[in-house]
């Protein structure tokens, strides 16, 4: 090991350790260390130095350079592999504007449960194997606590510009700030998501299907999104009810049970919410008499409730599936990210494109609060000081009006600043835009914990909830004691909070 690495680790074992403590790590001291160029520190009052690589490229300090540069996507996400899909213009504009050759953009991918384990050993060595990273929003504290990212505030220090005004606090307290609540930013919003049903056009139009409706309900089938826009959930329920006919290979609809990841978690989270549940109180960080509340096991007995409509297999489902059952026009109805519309039918299924409408998430006697999902950039710390510059060059490039209208109108991408959600060209792209932005309005979605612990406990409430979809496990409430005491325990273990979990914590069992 170098004298270099071994002192950029030790630097990381003294932030950890004081972010620990609660002792405040001088920016002065972390941006000193992001590069191994030179001084790439901040002058007193947090303002980069002069020379600071976190400007990023000039006329002079990068001309003749050739750069090889990489990062890091989430396997199957389209919206990560965005980046790499429009590499080219930025390969043209490095040339063009600051004199240097930066080579085909390479990357590491790997699914949501597994990209963390592949990127945090290359961090943990201190290595700029990733110079820039698209990584979960639950990842920052694991990524922020030990010094392995570069904190978002001082590269916004140096280039407003990137300090881009959100459509709403959402997108500043998902992807950007940690600890919650700090208003300490460590993240750049890549991909902002909302959740969203997606519902067969073709059918809510038929005029037989209009008149059956009719007939069964007394009611009209809403065929626009106006309509839909503020459906309730019972209402769905009932049009899911009547559009589910597996004996002739249609069922209702189709929604997220796998344990796999924070699949089901994040699908049943709105049915918690929207009724008054929550999981965990962050001022405390306790769990315990909190998740495991009647009020969260009747939304769990609601939310399991609905695999009546869907087929056998449906306590597998993740992402493909739900695209795979309702493109191949089996389903009538689909919960899902709302960054997926636009897979969500296509030229090659047999749902096409012009056969699906989305919506919001519907609302739980008016209420409504779904999940966020999405992914921001992080910078890696480690970074020298050209590949320092360049992934500076990269957000700036990333966040062009250019790049965002290819980003948009071609490759699936939503707009979340408040300049995009007020442009009509984006509102118009797609059926999804403005369900997603409805979604992304204030109060209506949240994140859950962006603890370092964050994959201990997502671990063990998968395990617990999918087992009450699977039939493992008896109840929901008994699911939920579990998950809650186990919980508990890791963050009093981790020192998060001063509550001890329940006495039988270690007896209990899946």
């Amino acid at each position: 090991m170098s004298e270099e690495t071994k002192m950029k680790l030790d630097r990381r074992r003294l932030i950890k350790a004081g972010a620990a403590a609660g002792v405040a790590i001088p920016a002065a001291g972390l941006l000193a260390a992001c590069s191994s160029g030179g001084d790439s520190g901040a002058a007193e009052g947090g303002t980069p130095a002069a020379d600071s690589p976190l400007y990023g490229s000039n006329d002079t300090n990068m001309q003749g350079k050739t750069i090889d540069f990489a990062y890091s996507r989430v396997a199957g996400w389209p919206p990560s592999a965005a980046p790499f899909t429009q590499w080219a213009d930025f390969q043209a504009l490095a040339k063009e504007k600051y004199g240097y050759t930066v080579n085909d953009i390479t990357f590491i991918e790997a699914g949501f449960g597994e990209l963390f384990q592949k990127v945090s050993p290359t961090l943990a060595s201190g290595s700029q194997d990733y110079n820039l990273l698209i990584v979960d929003s639950q990842w920052l504290g694991a990524l922020s606590e030990p010094g392995w990212i570069v904190k978002a505030d001082d590269v916004f220090a140096a280039n407003p510009e990137l300090d881009i005004e959100p459509f709403s606090s959402l997108v500043t307290n998902t992807y950007q700030v940690y600890p919650d609540g700090s208003g300490i930013r460590w993240g750049f919003p890549q991909m902002p998501d909302t959740q969203g049903v997606f519902l067969r056009k073709d059918l809510l139009e038929n005029a037989d299907e209009q008149a059956a409706f009719k007939a069964k309900t007394g009611k009209d089938l809403p065929t626009t999104y106006e309509q839909l826009e503020n459906l309730e959930y019972s209402d769905l329920v009932e049009m899911i009810d009547f559009f589910h006919r597996p004996d002739k290979g249609l069922y209702g609809t189709a929604i997220m049970y796998s344990k796999e990841y924070d699949f089901f978690s994040c699908a049943y989270y709105p049915f918690a919410y929207s009724t008054g549940g929550k999981i965990w109180d962050p001022t405390t960080s306790d769990v315990y008499g909190i998740l495991n509340s009647d009020v969260n096991a009747k939304a769990m007995d609601e939310f399991v409730g609905l695999m009546k409509y869907q087929p056998a297999d449906a306590a597998s489902f993740g992402i493909g599936s739900i695209l795979d059952i309702f493109n191949t026009g089996k389903a009538f109805s689909a919960w899902q990210w709302l960054a997926v519309g636009a897979f969500m039918g296509g030229a090659d299924a047999v749902v096409k494109p012009d056969m699906v409408i989305s919506m919001p998430l519907p609302k739980w006697n008016g209420q409504l609060i779904g999940a966020m999902g999405g992914q921001p950039w992080v910078i890696n710390a480690y970074n020298d000081d050209d590949h320092m510059r360049v992934a500076i060059d990269v957000l700036k490039w990333w966040y062009s009006k250019d790049t965002q209208d290819k980003f948009i109108k071609e490759n699936g991408g939503l707009p979340w600043s408040k300049e995009g959600a007020a442009n009509p060209e984006y509102l118009g792209v797609a059926h999804y835009v403005k369900p997603f932005l409805y979604m992304l309005t204030e109060g209506r979605s949240q994140d859950f914990w962006h603890l370092p612990e964050y994959a201990e406990m997502l671990a063990v409430q998968q395990e617990a909830f999918n087992g009450v979809a699977t039939g493992t496990v008896k109840t929901s409430k008994e699911a939920l004691e579990y998950a809650a005491a186990k919980q508990q325990q890791i963050l009093f273990n981790a020192g998060r909070t001063q509550t001890p979990p329940p006495d039988n914590v270690d007896s209990l069992t899946l």
